[in-house]
């Protein structure tokens, strides 16, 4: 296993300095605070969590030199619910043209996190989205309880913490 996904940044860091020169491919999978940005940027290969442009314009500034670009993915908040993050459907043609003027972030594709009662439609609906973006290579969406679906549907990352490590304490 090389790729490894975290929620908390805090947490995070401390692994990713632990395990440093392991050859690791770091993801943050967290929702990201305007503050949390440098950090971010600085220790991680992917973002799947980027919700508004404001977040990857922080990302691609604060993105040292040297570094490979940093991979991200553009949050859809796939079933507009109002408690959960991200662009709604209506918005993603709208943002898509912006991550052409950054230099140190790569929009590579789109995550979501569907509204369990209706995962399999949700899944279908983010596959369309990204064939509609052929430049575009990236679907992160299921976790341990869906996954199955996710793959079915077309997901190249997918989310497995629970069944790996346990439900957290």
């Amino acid at each position: 296993q090389k790729h490894f996904g975290e929620n908390y940044l805090q947490e995070a860091l401390e692994k990713i300095e632990t395990l440093k020169g392991q050859n690791l491919v770091w993801h943050f999978i967290g929702p990201i605070q305007s503050n949390k940005t440098k950090p971010i940027a600085q220790n991680f290969d992917w973002v799947h969590s980027v919700d508004r442009l404001k977040i990857a314009q922080r990302l691609n500034d604060q993105r040292p030199q040297g570094l490979e670009k940093l991979n991200v993915l553009l949050q859809v908040n796939i079933d507009n619910e109002t408690t959960k993050s991200g662009v709604l459907v209506d918005e993603i043609d709208e943002l898509i043209p912006h991550f052409e003027n950054f230099k140190n972030i790569s929009l590579r594709g789109f995550m979501c996190i569907p509204n369990p009662n209706n995962a399999e439609q949700s899944f279908k609906k983010m596959a369309e989205i990204l064939q509609k973006h052929p430049n575009l290579d990236t679907l992160s969406m299921g976790m341990s309880s869906d996954l199955d679906l996710a793959i079915k549907n077309g997901a190249t990352f997918v989310r497995i913490g629970t069944d790996i490590f346990g439900k957290r304490s």
